[in-house]
Parts: structure tokens; sequence; C-alpha cells
């Protein structure tokens, strides 16, 4: 409760200086994801997969990967998803403020059908990472006799958070420091064979490490 009290306060500030202080909203430049490449080492993503209109314009992403890396030995298939918000709250006429926020996975994962049986925060060292180690989320989710191993993490502007609140409280940060409100949702999903969580985490561990680096030229720091 008490995190959530503090993420309103920070969302009613930053409306406030929206309303009084933004003057130009900042839109970095940044290489869309078009040009991420599909091969990284031995891992491939054999096609993109697009989302239809109404479910982009429901979660609001600026722009997104969606891909399944694979790779043949050992056979391994891993989910990301990169969406790239170029702003989360943006001036409307007459002084109005429309929000666009990032979804946090942990709402949108029960509303498609998986539950989340395990959760935990760990810290994550990558190469590439904007903070070694970085704390990270860390999921188990269940869909009848279906498992996942889910990592996730927000990527905004140099810094890697884990938890939602932090989330809305940089916003009022980085839209009175910078005048930017720009930031990412990086995810990576992998099924669970025979409930092996150890070669999950390794599978990961193994596409993260080859993918995080090259994040910043499509998340601009």
């Amino acid at each position: 409760m008490t995190k959530s009290i503090i993420a309103l306060a920070f969302l009613m500030l930053n409306f406030y200086i929206y309303h009084w202080f933004a003057s130009d909203e900042v839109i970095p430049s940044r290489e869309p994801f078009a040009h991420f490449p599909l091969q990284l080492g031995d891992w491939t993503c054999p096609q993109r997969i697009t989302m239809d209109e109404p479910t982009l314009k429901n979660l609001g992403a600026s722009d997104y990967l969606i891909c399944d890396y694979q790779r043949a030995n050992p056979a391994s298939t891993v989910g990301v998803y990169l969406g790239y918000h170029e702003t989360q709250i943006r001036t409307a006429g007459g002084g109005s403020v429309d929000a666009n926020p990032i979804h946090p996975p942990k709402h949108c994962l029960p509303g498609s059908g998986w539950d989340i049986i395990a959760e935990s925060k760990i810290a994550l060292d990558l190469p590439g990472l904007p903070q070694r180690p970085a704390e990270v989320n860390r999921f188990v989710i269940a869909k009848g006799e279906a498992r996942q191993l889910v990592y996730y993490w927000y990527q905004t502007q140099g810094r890697v958070i884990a938890d939602d609140w932090q989330k809305i409280a940089y916003l009022s940060l980085d839209r009175a420091r910078s005048g930017r409100t720009d930031g990412a949702l990086v995810r990576f999903t992998v099924p669970l064979i025979r409930g092996d969580e150890a070669q999950a985490d390794a599978t990961f561990r193994d596409l993260a490490a080859l993918m995080v680096p090259r994040l910043p030229t499509y998340v601009p720091n």
C-alpha cells in the first residue's frame, strides 16, 4: 500500500510538472526494431511476429520486436518481447494529460490466462546492462500443464528497473530533468521442459548475453 501511495504521489507530481513546467517534449533518436538482428550467434528468429491494430493500440508501444529465437543445439526456444514507448505521458489540447504507460506483465499475464505460480527479484549480471548487477523480475507461470520461465525489466534512460512503482516515480524525475518519458519493457520467456528451471535459466542467459548489449541502440540511454 505504501509503495502504491508513493507511486501515485509521483504520478500526480508528474502531471503538475507537465502542466506548469513542460515546454517541449524530447523524443530521442534511436534505431527502429525493424533493424534488430534476427541472427545472434547460433540463435535465429525465423520470422518477426506482428500485432493487430487493436492490440497495438491497447498496448500503446510506439515500436516493438516480438520474435521466437531458436537454437538447434541444444534445441531451445526463447520468446522475446521488446516494447518501446517514445513517451509515457503526453500533454494534450487544453492542458489535459494523456497517459501511455508501459503495461506491467504482472497484470497482463493473468489477463492472458497465465497464472503466476512463483515470483522473485534476482540480481542479474550480464554484459551491456546499465547497472551490473541489476535487479530484475523472475516469474514462473502456468497455463494448464504448460510452464514457462519469464524474466523482465523496464529499461529507461540508462537504468534497469524491476518495480512498477519505481518506474512511475522516475517519470517525474526524467520529465523535469530531461523532458523525456521514453522507456521500454524487456521480456524473455522460456518454456520449462520437464520442470527444469536451471536449464531454462541457462538458456535465457545464453540469449540475453548476446541481445542485451545491443539494446542501447534501440532503447536510448
